[in-house]
């Protein structure tokens, strides 16, 4: 399944390694991508600060996230491994994970999906040489159920907490940069952090803290664009749209949409985890964006909720749009020059498009 999203990966180098686990984080994200589309809409219209409020639909947005989006990437990361037998079991482990922490998943049911539905397909091979006839159906069923329930109790246990403590961690190391004023440097850790849907976590548990007391004492504080800036997630998309797999370029219009007027970050993310070296795209990006902010004294009134360029202007405070606005430029473009050299400009797309244009003919002939 991730190769209908990555190109085949020949050799048994650390480049070759690295190329695979982005594929199969693809393979297990972007099937998926519609369930993120749903979801950034159902966001960016019903809550409190979205386009149409309502208090009552808004209430979707929370189970999405926390449960069915992890059940969705468990499920079908099991399914990549072992078939619907490991897709079902994927799906049950991963509640394990989802209801043992607070923040969203992704990571950990990126993990425990694969790990379970591998887990059963070695059951499967030694029982099935052991299991006498009528008796199948009974063995596989429980054998199912016991190694999904065992993992459930593994994820809440262990693999939910680990991740818990690596977006703490995180958390702590991004306000160390801040207090130390290495703003730039911040979105080392930033953005990674945000790919991995802790977003919310390091902009309202962090950022927006210690915003608002800078904001008391100035008038502003430019704590409020290190997480929000939309730029570097505009610029990864256009990169796509222009240089990606032909196979996500119909999708990355509706994304920038939802990412840039929306403010729904997330949408972005997956396009990231299925191919892990674009990170240095948005880290570059997001490092500009700051950089601009700093020499040019912009500076926010109030968090941008939702991260929409429109929220973003409306707490801008009176002459500080030109700031803003250049910030946002600079990351787009940064974001967008570091993904297409990456991305090699498309120069892979050009070369699959030409090796099925040359045996074309080939194929008609026999």
């Amino acid at each position: 399944m991730a190769d209908t999203y990555t190109p085949p990966v020949t050799g048994t180098g650390v480049k070759a390694t690295i190329q695979r686990i982005g594929g199969h984080l693809a393979g297990m994200i972007m099937p998926n991508i519609g369930a993120f589309i749903a979801w950034g809409l159902i966001t960016a219209l019903f809550i409190p600060t979205g386009w149409l409020p309502n208090e009552d639909l808004a209430k979707m947005v929370g189970p999405i996230i926390s449960t069915l989006l992890p059940v969705l990437i468990a499920y079908t990361g099991g399914r990549m491994v072992h078939g619907q037998r490991g897709a079902v079991v994927g799906a049950v482990a991963v509640m394990g994970v989802v209801v043992g922490t607070e923040a969203p998943m992704f990571l950990g049911a990126m993990i425990i999906g694969p790990l379970t539905a591998l887990i059963l397909k070695y059951v499967d091979k030694f029982t099935e040489a052991r299991t006498r006839a009528g008796f199948e159906m009974l063995v596989d069923n429980f054998s199912a159920g016991i190694v999904g329930g065992a993992m459930a109790i593994v994820g809440f246990l262990g693999i939910g907490p680990i991740v818990q403590a690596v977006t703490t961690a995180a958390g702590n190391a991004v306000e160390w940069l801040i207090t130390n004023n290495l703003l730039p440097v911040a979105s080392v850790l930033i953005e990674p952090a945000k790919v991995l849907f802790l977003n919310n976590a390091i902009n309202h548990g962090v950022l927006s803290p210690l915003g608002v007391a800078q904001a008391a004492e100035q008038g502003k504080s430019i704590l409020f664009m290190l997480e929000s800036n939309p730029g570097p997630g505009l610029g990864l998309l256009l990169a796509y749209l222009l240089f990606g797999p032909r196979e996500l370029r119909p999708s990355t219009p509706a994304a920038m949409i939802i990412h840039f007027f929306g403010g729904i970050h997330e949408i972005y993310f997956p396009y990231v985890l299925m191919k892990p070296r674009l990170i240095a795209a948005v880290i570059a990006g997001g490092a500009a964006g700051v950089f601009t902010f700093m020499i040019t004294g912009a500076g926010l009134v109030a968090t941008p909720s939702p991260g929409s360029i429109f929220a973003y202007l409306a707490v801008t405070p009176k002459g500080g749009w030109l700031g803003s606005s250049l910030g946002i430029l600079v990351a787009t473009a940064v974001s967008f020059a570091v993904a297409a050299l990456l991305l090699g400009f498309g120069r892979g797309e050009k070369a699959a498009d030409e090796e099925v244009s040359s045996t074309e003919p080939t194929t008609k002939e026999a």
